[in-house]
């Protein structure tokens, strides 16, 4: 009894994966055309991503172009703890912290809002007006937002020009540190906005229909609606967007804080990817900037799991 008590589980995992191996088979066969549009897409991650990965090896190490990277020798630690040692240590944390959290408080619940209102909306014809005036910034390139940001908001340009008229004080906002995470959210927003609430009109479009009927029928209120039927019905798709972003939370659009910041700013502007540019671009630090860009990987890889898990804990809704 004791041997074919033990040689049962040892069967049934045979079989397990006689099965697994003959539905992946079998799905290969059925779906190969799709298996072959993937493929482009697995070697771009594979290349591009996957590959690169080797280069972390130059954040331990004291490397030079001309020595290479085999041959630079190892130094461990130093860089990390050079950079938790920095001046700019604290004000980096800070600034790209701050950012994220206004982007992730405003940025984030902006979309959210607009696909309530525009959900409610009765006239489609509007509807479908204001989705494409909301949409239509996600395409302009970042470059000229940035660029008509400092053409309207110079000391002589559009807003100021306004706002004189009013007997208000001419500013150059872009360089006022005061008003440089004002800036950088709002224009975001303006940005994205549109691409965020199509996401979540879609989700709202799976909602079935006779629970608002049945609402209807028992008396609730247009906002009783959104709140117990509309808002538990996208939840899923905002807890997903949520994770990721929170997963991001240490890379905030570094791209745009370059087109946007200058030495004027610096005290609010200045933010972990963009010393890694100046640091490894400009001033040529490569092991440097490789230890902070590894830094930065490691903590949003960090509150990427502790995001997942907590919401898996709380909600039982996960990426995986």
């Amino acid at each position: 009894m004791p041997l074919i008590s033990k040689q049962i589980p040892a069967v049934t995992k045979a079989a397990d994966k006689m099965k697994f191996s003959y539905r992946l088979k079998r799905d290969i066969k059925v779906n190969r055309y799709i298996y072959i549009m993937i493929v482009p897409v697995v070697l771009y991650y594979l290349i591009f991503h996957y590959g690169p990965m080797y280069g972390i090896q130059i954040a331990f190490k004291d490397y030079s172009p001309g020595t290479g990277m085999w041959n630079s020798p190892w130094v461990g630690f130093k860089y990390f703890e050079e950079f938790f040692h920095s001046f700019y240590f604290v004000r980096l944390i800070r600034n790209t912290l701050l950012l994220s959290f206004y982007d992730l408080t405003f940025g984030f619940t902006a979309p959210i809002l607009l696909a309530l209102l525009l959900n409610e909306l009765r006239s489609a014809l509007f509807k479908r007006i204001v989705q494409t005036i909301t949409y239509v910034p996600y395409f302009i390139s970042l470059v000229v937002v940035v660029g008509l940001m400092v053409d309207f908001l110079a000391r002589d340009g559009l807003i100021n020009n306004i706002l004189a008229h009013f007997e208000f004080e001419k500013l150059a906002y872009l360089s006022e540190s005061g008003w440089f995470r004002t800036l950088f959210v709002s224009s975001g927003i303006w940005q994205n906005i549109g691409w965020g609430t199509i996401i979540y009109l879609a989700a709202m479009s799976s909602i079935d229909p006779s629970l608002y009927e049945a609402a209807k029928v028992d008396g609730a209120s247009r906002l009783k609606q959104i709140v117990h039927i509309t808002m538990p019905g996208i939840m899923p798709t905002v807890i997903i967007l949520l994770i990721l972003q929170i997963g991001s939370l240490m890379s905030i659009n570094s791209d745009k804080i370059l087109l946007m910041y200058n030495t004027a700013t610096y005290n609010t502007a200045d933010v972990i990817g963009t010393y890694v540019y100046r640091k490894g671009i400009l001033e040529a630090s490569f092991s440097y900037s490789a230890a902070i860009g590894l830094f930065n990987s490691v903590i949003n890889f960090m509150l990427l799991i502790l995001a997942n898990s907590f919401s898996k804990r709380v909600t039982e809704t996960k990426l995986w």
